[in-house]
């Protein structure tokens, strides 16, 4: 297996970059709630607020520890880092509204307890294959992996 190939399949930096997801995930949450509820912001706006928020935390704490010995120094690199991300980001923000909204279209219930589950199944494996698609595109376009 390539030096490039085991970069990518490394326990370790995906576990970072599963990490960093999560600390975003609460950055997201956070200023989401805290826009609709206590400056009554439209829910819609205040999600992609809190979602350009969590995608700026991670890419900072990625391009500082998961990616750390990847990518060149500078403010200028880090800034084109910076704008990788969030277009990769933004894509798995498509992904994850594809794939639910594919998946609530089909006539599927899960019921328990009087609660359809299918409501929310969707969200978890929307959020799980993007964080798939987007740990391969950050490697691969943000951080370059392949070519160190």
């Amino acid at each position: 297996m390539g030096n490039a190939a085991s970069e990518l399949l490394s326990g370790k930096r995906f576990g970072q970059f599963v990490s960093v997801g999560a600390l975003g995930a609460v950055f997201d949450l956070t200023v989401s709630t805290v826009l609709t509820v206590w400056f009554g912001v439209l829910a819609e706006v205040a999600k992609l607020v809190g979602a350009e928020v969590a995608i700026v935390v991670m890419f900072l704490v990625n391009d500082r520890w998961t990616f750390a010995d990847e990518g060149a120094s500078g403010v200028l690199p880090a800034a084109r880092r910076l704008l990788k991300s969030n277009l990769v980001r933004s894509g798995g923000l498509a992904l994850q509204f594809v794939i639910v909204r594919v998946l609530r279209q089909q006539d599927v219930t899960v019921v328990v307890a009087g609660f359809d589950f299918w409501q929310v199944i969707p969200l978890p494996i929307a959020i799980l294959a993007s964080m798939l698609v987007n740990y391969v595109a950050e490697s691969l376009l943000t951080w370059r992996v392949a070519s160190s």
